[in-house]
């Protein structure tokens, strides 16, 4: 079989500008030209396997890194926004989005952004009449997406936090356990605790210096809450530092962002990453397994494996998803190939959307995408009680799924039959870029085909996709 060669020109530059070195001096290093270094930047020439070598050896890199990153989720993010009508047959090809993605990665960011502030802006101005009523009201970019973006592209993974989380647990050991630890450290900054029966989840009262739990929520979620609130605390220059390094443009994504990261310290925590690799390896990832180790919720242990990026220390890279009943993906993430809808709901023939119908049950499900990569996707509802009668009860679904070439190690796998090609279901991930010309759940016609109307005959669907 022949050697896949390998296009990482984006990377490169990226690491020769971090480094602060010239082209010149870069090349010196690398054991190259300088003509072959710019060739190789610019995508002219793959990275030979001396420069591999020269990365690791002198710069410590983690190679791995060069054929993963970005280019994926910026082609995925760039057809769904070129999905959008009003860019007509102006749509340029697969094949010209992916030599964007890999050798101008800023400029398809930009693009992606200045498609979200025009959708931000066709949108306020459909609700015209509220918006000329308000005083603030102006164009900009969604606090919550601008937030849910940075955790994307960062894939998930932020190394600073995870290292302290993973040092905190260390020392939980010595404390009796990550609660035990986790409360000694309230109370040595002079934080009384209690498990009032309140509504809200957690309340804390900086003046009093009082953090209230309900005693309604399961033990799983007072332990993340109290482990949120010693990142909010004690990791509070680390989270203004990693904050100032993001970048957000208004103070509401900024807040939203630091209690995003002080949830992803609290996790962290909870699954301290190299104890909790070694044991999602040995127990072949069963979630239910892993749950009871670790004191965590299913969806927890699932979200924490869609992390597990540490450059030198991988896991599987896993795709997670989260959705409402009416489709609506509430948390994404993917280290995978498979990318999910920056906008609207997930493809309506994938697995998470019957986990509603089989409460307390996983199900799985193998699935091809368009591209011909196969996955196996295990979903399940996560519903969350609101801990008293009449209360209101939260439904969600979650799946969780890698590349079927993972599929031996994970226990969901084992007698599957991959080897049926009929086995597969064929998902994609929304119709406006879904390429499948006989989808019997298709709801809009996809952007790069063409139409056959026949008003004397109704297959399916209205239409024909040729």
């Amino acid at each position: 079989m022949a050697t896949q060669k390998l296009y990482a020109g984006a990377k490169l530059r990226e690491m020769r500008t971090r480094l602060s070195l010239t082209q010149k001096e870069f090349a010196a290093k690398l054991g190259v030209s300088l003509p072959y270094l710019n060739q190789m930047e610019n995508n002219n020439r793959p990275i030979s396997t001396t420069v591999v070598l020269a990365l690791a050896q002198e710069f410590g890199m983690d190679v791995t890194e060069l054929s993963t990153g970005d280019s994926e989720r910026l082609v995925s993010d760039m057809r769904e926004a070129l999905a959008d009508p009003v860019f007509d047959d102006a749509v340029p090809p697969l094949a010209d989005l992916r030599l964007t993605a890999s050798n101008a990665p800023a400029l398809a960011r930009a693009f992606i952004a200045l498609h979200r502030t025009y959708r931000q802006t066709h949108e306020r101005l459909a609700s015209l009449d509220e918006a000329l009523g308000r005083e603030d009201a102006q164009i900009q970019a969604s606090p919550w997406e601008e937030v849910r973006d940075f955790f994307h592209y960062c894939d998930n993974y932020i190394d600073a936090m995870d290292r302290a989380a993973e040092r905190f647990a260390g020392r939980a050991e010595d404390a009796g356990g990550i609660r035990a630890a986790a409360l000694d450290s309230l109370a040595d900054r002079g934080i009384r605790v209690q498990f009032p029966d309140i509504d809200e989840t957690r309340k804390y009262d900086p003046e009093n210096k009082t953090l209230q739990l309900s005693s309604r929520t399961a033990p799983q979620t007072q332990v993340f809450q109290l482990l949120l609130q010693v990142a909010l605390i004690s990791q509070d220059k680390l989270l203004e530092a990693t904050l100032d390094f993001a970048k957000f443009h208004s103070d509401e994504a900024r807040a939203i962002a630091k209690i995003g990261l002080a949830n992803y310290f609290a996790g962290a925590s909870l699954m301290p990453y190299a104890k909790f690799l070694a044991t999602a390896q040995e127990y072949r990832h069963d979630l239910e397994l892993l749950s009871n180790r670790f004191g965590a919720s299913i969806e927890q242990v699932a979200h924490r494996l869609s992390t597990l990026q540490r450059p030198g220390a991988k896991g599987i890279p896993f795709f997670f998803v989260r959705v409402d009943q009416a489709g609506t993906i509430t948390k994404r993430h993917s280290a995978t190939r498979l990318q999910f809808a920056r906008f609207g709901g997930a493809c309506p023939l994938w697995n998470v959307h019957r986990a509603f119908e089989t409460p307390g049950h996983f199900l799985r499900q193998l699935a091809e995408t368009p591209d011909g990569v196969q996955y196996i996707s295990l979903a399940r509802d996560v519903s969350k009680s609101g801990g008293s009668y009449g209360a209101p009860v939260r439904r969600y679904a979650i799946a969780l799924g890698c590349e079927v070439r993972h599929a031996e190690a994970l226990v969901y796998a084992d007698n599957l039959d991959f080897n049926n090609a009929s086995a597969y279901e064929p998902i994609g991930i929304s119709c406006r870029i879904c390429e499948r010309p006989n989808c019997h759940q298709r709801s809009v016609p996809p952007l790069e085909r063409r139409l056959t109307i026949d008003a004397h005959t109704r297959g399916t669907l209205p239409y024909e996709v040729t």
